[in-house]
């Protein structure tokens, strides 16, 4: 009879209550404050980044929350049914199936489920020091808008084996468990494309498809030219662009992935140095070499014998 009366007092008490929302099929672990302190902000592996809170409210009907100066913390929502809103400060957004974003820390905001058809959610709440350096990635600040996400079962996979790992308690190992599942949880989002193979129908952004079309050329030589040239862009906005993404120019990334194939031949076959620079485009040996020590801290010869050491 007990969990019965329990069912029927969750039912009539369905909606959100001091921006806690209640309703039949909520999950919901908070981690105390007590712990987060003691075990987590003073453990050095820890508290860079690290959970706070996660739960589940299907068809979450009459969910809603307002905080006028946000939290210390991220919220990451992931939208799996139905429909709901969200405002970052004074701007608005609608969220559908299918849907994440990111709530900032320290920000005014509201989100809760539509009226006529309430969301599903799957949530997370996390803090850390790094925060404000994570907060600042571009990549990041894309997500503060509805974001769609393919489907998938690792999703929802990761998601239970966190939130079962912490109901069994906040002991180290739980702890240490749960924590270090966070980053590749936020990656599922957060670089969602690059947990699927792309079909050959499916659109690409131009620096992504400049990425693919350098591996795809490693062993030949591209100008900034030709590369701009090809998505349409000048040179100096199509660098600007592909240095705001990967944090490099076009050419010296180029360089890069020529180099760390460069090293894979160096530590499995036996061709000679020159033999390796031509492979890649090099006519000079002496310049390849140069250009590897730079970008490997030390020659093609030291690193072809560090390696089979």
């Amino acid at each position: 009879m007990g969990g019965i009366n329990d069912i029927k007092k969750e039912q009539n008490k369905v909606g959100s209550h001091k921006n806690i929302w209640h309703g039949v099929g909520r999950q919901r672990i908070e981690i105390p404050r007590s712990v987060l302190k003691s075990r987590i902000q003073n453990n050095a592996l820890l508290r860079q980044m690290y959970i706070c809170g996660l739960g589940y409210y299907p068809r979450a009907t009459h969910h809603y929350t307002y905080r006028k100066k946000g939290l210390p913390e991220n919220f990451l929502f992931y939208c799996v049914d139905g429909h709901g809103f969200y405002t970052i400060g004074d701007k608005r957004y609608e969220v559908g199936p299918g849907q994440c974003f990111i709530l900032p820390q320290n920000v005014e905001h509201a989100y809760g489920s539509s009226e006529n058809d309430p969301w599903t959610i799957y949530w997370l709440h996390f803090g850390g020091s790094l925060l404000p350096n994570f907060n600042a990635l571009p990549v990041i600040q894309k997500h503060f808008k509805p974001n769609p996400v393919r489907s998938s079962n690792e999703m929802i996979s990761l998601f239970s084996k966190i939130y079962k790992t912490l109901e069994l308690g906040y002991s180290i190992d739980n702890l240490l468990f749960a924590n270090m599942c966070l980053s590749h949880y936020i990656t599922l989002f957060i670089y969602n494309q690059k947990h699927f193979v792309a079909s050959p129908s499916e659109k690409i952004d131009c620096i992504d498809s400049a990425i693919l079309f350098m591996q795809e050329h490693i062993n030949e030589n591209i100008t900034l030219n030709e590369l701009s040239h090809r998505y349409n862009y000048s040179p100096s906005r199509f660098s600007s662009l592909f240095k705001q993404r990967t944090g490099y120019a076009p050419i010296d990334y180029f360089i890069q992935m020529k180099m760390q194939k460069a090293s894979q031949h160096l530590g499995i076959t036996d061709k000679s140095v020159k033999d390796i620079a031509l492979s890649m485009g090099f006519d000079d040996p002496y310049y390849f070499s140069k250009r590897f020590t730079k970008v490997m801290g030390m020659s093609p010869t030291k690193y072809r014998s560090v390696t089979r050491d």
